[in-house]
């Protein structure tokens, strides 16, 4: 086991992080930025470095500042969290030149599953469903791009190779506009991810979100631990996961589940990864996979109550997983509101000083957050703040959980998302399960305040 870990990383991942080392017995090496200073984890960590000034390239997504603070603090191995330098194989490839341990996949897996064209021919090969669509990046040629589009059928959805986070996607519904929707989204993508190469997929019209997390180790061991529902988006960004997907047939995710491990051994991945699937009629279409830790996986840990950081860090060590699939078992239902620091009406971003904090409590409530009364959120990163995550026996017991979690949640000196995630754990439709991911945008569009 490593002795010690730098964690690359900010927020209530690296507070995260730094816990499941403590219960390693390892020590964490805290990474933070001049606006991150007064972080809780920077005031809990027996080392801390300062990487550079509060613009992300200058800090988190400097890769020299965060290999020196590894060298001159004798890290072993580092932690990568979720976004920033997570999912960059250029990162993990010079961590490991470095001497040190990449706590993810190999940076070929990276490099495989990052580039969706890549990454779905891979999955293709594998057994897993794929949304129909174009074979690989599309052509130049207009008049084979026209017909790839009349193969698929209309309306279809231009994706960029290299894209994420909503960004690098335009829906087609007519010929005539066509070619021109391909001529912006390559411009789009090579402006955003210095990647030109766009792909076609047939544009599915109400699915839900449906990801399936995995654990794998060096020794060609893989477990999926069940999937989560992540369907309640805004801008194609999650709001609300929960865990199991209501109404989804448990023959269908283990059969699903098995293709994803299958998959996870040909391509010999190691360590955390989920694969995320549109799910529509019953049928499931691989859409990527997030070769890291997810902002939502307590969901996972809190019906399976397996910790998928400590195992992150095992694996990275080089240990096997220490279950098989036989033994992992769903208990019960978690749901996951995210907590961003913003008007909850117009979607603001509200940085600024917390002049109250009170967590929720009680059986089967979970927060994880990194704020504190008098903690000053930064202007500079991403709105999240914190995750409030609730576990109960039933879906029903687990919806009641979270309305009372959410009424005891105090926030004061910033606006949060708290009003709104207070309202959809009443919305009837949400409550009943299995809504798609355009239905938060579209209640939205009639919400009156």
């Amino acid at each position: 086991m490593f002795k010690k870990i730098l964690v690359a990383n900010r927020g209530e991942i690296a507070l995260r992080i730094q816990r499941a080392c403590q219960e390693l017995g390892i020590k964490a090496v805290m990474v933070y930025s001049e606006a991150d200073r007064e972080a809780k984890y920077v005031k809990l960590a027996e080392e801390a470095v300062c990487i550079g000034p509060a613009p992300s390239a200058l800090s988190y997504l400097n890769m020299p500042a965060i290999i020196s603070a590894a060298e001159v603090t004798d890290a072993e191995a580092i932690h990568p969290g979720y976004g920033f330098l997570s999912e960059n194989a250029d990162f993990a490839e010079r961590v490991e030149k470095s001497g040190f341990q990449f706590i993810g996949p190999t940076p070929e897996s990276i490099r495989i599953m990052g580039d969706k064209v890549s990454a779905k021919q891979a999955m293709i090969k594998a057994g897993v469903p794929c949304v129909p669509g174009s074979e690989g990046e599309l052509p130049d040629d207009p008049v084979q791009i026209r017909r790839i589009a009349r193969t698929v059928g209309y309306p279809v959805i231009i994706k960029a190779s290299g894209g994420g986070g909503g960004r690098g996607m335009r829906v087609v519904h007519t010929e005539a506009a066509l070619i021109n929707a391909v001529a912006m989204t390559k411009a789009e993508a090579q402006s955003a991810f210095g990647n030109p190469s766009v792909y076609m997929e047939k544009f599915l019209q109400n699915p839900r979100h449906i990801e399936i997390q995995i654990l794998a180790d060096k020794h060609k061991n893989a477990v999926y631990l069940g999937e989560r529902d992540c369907s309640m988006q805004r801008r194609h960004q999650k709001i609300i996961e929960e865990a199991p997907a209501p109404g989804v047939p448990r023959k269908l995710i283990e059969r699903v589940g098995e293709r994803c491990v299958a998959a996870c051994k040909k391509i010999g991945y190691r360590g955390a990864g989920t694969f995320e699937f549109l799910y529509e009629d019953g049928e499931f279409y691989f859409i990527e996979m997030n070769t890291r830790v997810q902002v939502e996986h307590p969901v996972t840990e809190m019906t399976t109550g397996i910790d998928i950081v400590r195992t992150q860090i095992m694996v990275a060590a080089g240990e096997r997983l220490p279950f098989t699939q036989r033994q992992i078992q769903i208990r019960g239902h978690a749901i996951e509101c995210r907590v961003n620091a913003e008007d909850p009406y117009k979607f603001v971003p509200s940085p600024g000083r917390i002049t109250m904090w009170h967590a929720p409590g009680g059986p089967g409530v979970r927060v994880d957050s990194h704020i504190y009364t008098n903690y000053f959120v930064p202007p500079n990163y991403d709105s999240m703040v914190g995750k409030i995550i609730v576990h109960g026996d039933t879906r029903e017991q687990a919806l009641a959980r979270m309305r009372t979690a959410l009424g005891e949640t105090v926030v004061e000196g910033i606006n949060t998302n708290i009003p709104l995630h207070r309202e959809l754990m009443v919305d009837a439709k949400f409550m009943s399960g299995g809504t798609n991911i355009h239905y938060l945008e579209e209640w939205l569009g009639h919400r009156t305040r």
